[in-house]
C-alpha cells in the first residue's frame, strides 16, 4: 500500500482523494464509513440487503423480535481500548448494557453442568466443588484468569500494528511485560489438550465448550480473553440486540454526513490503469469515487467483483487453495427460533447441551454433538411482547450437506415495483426443507424433555441454515465469522496486512474492511473499519482523527444472576 495515492487530473496535474464508495452496509463498512467522515472523506455505502448490519441484524416475526447475533459484545464495558471503538461508533450510548454473572453452562447428558462465572474466585470454587481431585489444575486456569482481566486494559485495538513505529511497538511489548507468562503458556497450548489433563469426564468435555460452540484449532487464550472480559463487565449485551446496535452505528455514519444506499447490489469493481475507480451494479449502473472499499465477503470480492486479478502469490493461495481446506474458515449455523405464549422462568440465558449420539444425527451437518440454547427474551426483554418468551436454539453447521440437498439457485434478484430485490427466498427443494423440519422437530422434542409444556406454547418457529445466510450475506459458506484464527489462514491473512496493508498488491486506490480483512467478531470488524482510514489517511499524507459520539450519555450497566437449577427429570434418568 505505498506508493502514490492521489488521482490525476487532465493535464497531469495530482488532486487528493476526496470520496468514497464501501461496499457492505454490516459493521465493517459502517465502521469505516464512520470513521472516513471524521478524516473528510465524502462516502457512500452500498448494500444489497434493505437494512443495515449484515450477520448483525434481527428481523420480526409475528410480533417478536428475533435477534441472531449479539450474544456477548466484546468492548461493551470500559477500561480497554476496544470501549473506545464503540464509543466513537455511537454504538452504545444512551443503552442500558446487560451481563449475566455466568458466562455459559455446559451441561452433559447425564444433566449434570459447569457453571463457567467470569469471576476467577466463584469459578475456582465451583470447579473445585464439582471435582476436588482437579483442584490443583483449576486454580492454574483461574490465576491465569485473574491475570487476563488486568492484561485487557493493554491490549491494542485503536492503531494496527502495521502502523506502528518501533517505538510504539516496544512499548506496546512492555505493557505486557507483567502478563507475559500467561500469555506465553495460553496461546502456545490447545484447550483440547488443555482440557484432557482434567481428571473429572465432565470438565474434559466442558472447557471445549466455554464459547458455547467446540473450537479444536482454538489454544486456551481466547477462553481467558473471553472470560476476562466478561468478569470486567465488558461482554455484556446492549439494549436493542444487534440490529438496534447496527441501527446506532448507522446513525452514527448518517449524522456525520455519510450516504446509505440500500437494494444495491454490486456486480464488480472497475479498474483503470490499475486503480480501483468505482463499481458496476446489477441493473448495469456504474458508479464511480476516488477510492472504493469492499467490506463485504471476501472471496465475492477478490474472486467475482476482481475476478482474481491483482492477489499475487500469497493472496491467490488463501482465496484458491487454502480456503477450500477444511478448518481454514468458520463455520455456519443452523438457527431454531421459537415464539413462546408464556414465560419459562427457568430457562437459563445460555447453555450448551453435550448431545447423545442419536439426537445429533437427526441435525444435519452438525460438527460436535452439542446445542446452544438461550432463552433469548432474558438478553433483550424490550424485543418480545410481555410475558412470552423466544428461545433461540443453534449449532455449528457445515454447509455442504445443505447444498447436497438443494435444488435451486443459493442466491436471486427479482424486480418488484420497480426496485430490485436481492434477498428474498428461493426455492431449495423437497429433501432441504425436510432436514430442516427433521432438525427442528428433534430440537423442540430435546426442549420439550427439559422445559414440559414448550411445545404447546409455541406460536411462532423460524429456522435458517447456513444457505439462509448466503441468501442474507453472500458470506463464503454460510460462514458469520469469516477466517479462523490460530491456523494457517488467520495466522497468513494477519501478517499479509502487517505487510501490505488492507489492500491487494498491485491495484491502488482499492482497501478492504471488516470481518475478512481481519479475524475475529464484531469487535475485530469495528477495529477494521478504524484501521482502513488510518492506511488511508497515512497513504494521503494526513492525520488520522476520531471522535467520542457526545449525542447521547455512556450506557449503563446491570449484572443479572443466573441461579444454579437441578437436572430435568430426563436428565437425571440418562
Amino acid at each position: 500500500m505505498s506508493g502514490d495515492r492521489t488521482g490525476t487530473r487532465p493535464g497531469g496535474a495530482r488532486r487528493p482523494r476526496e470520496t468514497m464508495i464501501i461496499i457492505g452496509a454490516g459493521l465493517g463498512g459502517l465502521s469505516t464509513g464512520c470513521y472516513a467522515q471524521m478524516n473528510g472523506y465524502r462516502t457512500r455505502i452500498l448494500e444489497m440487503h434493505e437494512i443495515p448490519g449484515g450477520c448483525c441484524t434481527a428481523w420480526e416475526r409475528g410480533g417478536f423480535t428475533l435477534d441472531a447475533c449479539v450474544s456477548w459484545l466484546l468492548g461493551s464495558g470500559p477500561g480497554n481500548e476496544m470501549h473506545q471503538i464503540w464509543l466513537e461508533l455511537g454504538a452504545l450510548q444512551g443503552k442500558e448494557i446487560r451481563h449475566f454473572d455466568v458466562f455459559n453452562i455446559v451441561r452433559g447428558t447425564d444433566g449434570r453442568a459447569v457453571h463457567f462465572y467470569s469471576d476467577p474466585d466463584r469459578l475456582e470454587a465451583h470447579l473445585i466443588d464439582i471435582s476436588p481431585a482437579d483442584a490443583r489444575l483449576v486454580r492454574k486456569f483461574c490465576a491465569q484468569l485473574r491475570s487476563f482481566r488486568k492484561a485487557l486494559a493493554v491490549y491494542p485495538f485503536l492503531k494496527p500494528v502495521g502502523l506502528m513505529g518501533r517505538r510504539e511497538r516496544w512499548r506496546m511489548l512492555a505493557s505486557f511485560l507483567p502478563y507475559f507468562n500467561a500469555v506465553r503458556t495460553t496461546i502456545t497450548v490447545l484447550m483440547s489438550d488443555f482440557s484432557q489433563k482434567f481428571k473429572d469426564p465432565l470438565l474434559q468435555e466442558a472447557f471445549n465448550f466455554i464459547l458455547y460452540e467446540k473450537h479444536p484449532a482454538f489454544p486456551v487464550l481466547p477462553f481467558h480473553f473471553q472470560l476476562a472480559s466478561h468478569a470486567n463487565l465488558s461482554a455484556g449485551v446492549p439494549e436493542g440486540g444487534s440490529l438496534g446496535l447496527a441501527e446506532s452505528i448507522e446513525a452514527r455514519y448518517r449524522r456525520l454526513g455519510g450516504e446509505v444506499s440500500y437494494n444495491t447490489k454490486v456486480e464488480t469493481v472497475i479498474v483503470e490503469d490499475d486503480r480501483a475507480v468505482g463499481v458496476r451494479l446489477s441493473d448495469g449502473r456504474e458508479m464511480r469515487a476516488d477510492i472504493v472499499v469492499s467490506a463485504c465477503d471476501g472471496y465475492t470480492t477478490t474472486m467475482k467483483f476482481l475476478e482474481g486479478e491483482y492477489l499475487g502469490e500469497d493472496y491467490r493461495k488463501l482465496y484458491t487453495e487454502t480456503i477450500h481446506e477444511p478448518g481454514m474458515v468458520f463455520p455456519g449455523y443452523f438457527t431454531l427460533f421459537l415464539g413462546l405464549s408464556r414465560p419459562f422462568p427457568e430457562g437459563d440465558p445460555c447453555t450448551t447441551h453435550l448431545l447423545d449420539g442419536a439426537t445429533a444425527a437427526e441435525l444435519t451437518g452438525i460438527r460436535h454433538p452439542s446445542i446452544n440454547v438461550q432463552f433469548r427474551s432474558r438478553h433483550y426483554p424490550e424485543l418480545s411482547p410481555d410475558g412470552t418468551t423466544v428461545v433461540y436454539a443453534t449449532y455449528f453447521c457445515d454447509i455442504a450437506p445443505w447444498r447436497a440437498l438443494d435444488e435451486g439457485p443459493e442466491q436471486i434478484t427479482r424486480t418488484r415495483g420497480g426496485q430490485e430485490l436481492h434477498t428474498l427466498p428461493v426455492r431449495h427443494g423437497r429433501g432441504y426443507y425436510a432436514a430442516k423440519r427433521r432438525a427442528r422437530e428433534a430440537l423442540i422434542g430435546f426442549l420439550e424433555e427439559r422445559h414440559p409444556g414448550l411445545r404447546d406454547a409455541i406460536v411462532v418457529r423460524d429456522v435458517s441454515s447456513p444457505l439462509t445466510q448466503v441468501r442474507y450475506t453472500g458470506n463464503y459458506d454460510g460462514t458469520v465469522l469469516g477466517w479462523q484464527p490460530f491456523v494457517e489462514s488467520g495466522e497468513t491473512l494477519e501478517e499479509l496486512i502487517k505487510k501490505h496493508g488492507p489492500g491487494l498488491p498491485g491495484l491502488r486506490d482499492f482497501y478492504q474492511s471488516g470481518v475478512w480483512a481481519t479475524t475475529g467478531g464484531l469487535i475485530r470488524a469495528a477495529a477494521a473499519g478504524r484501521h482502513v482510514m488510518q492506511f488511508v489517511c497515512r497513504d494521503d499524507g494526513k492525520p488520522f482523527t476520531a471522535s467520542l459520539d457526545r449525542t447521547a450519555p455512556p450506557p449503563t450497566h446491570r449484572v443479572i444472576p443466573v441461579p444454579v437449577r437441578p437436572a430435568a427429570p430426563t436428565e437425571r434418568k440418562s
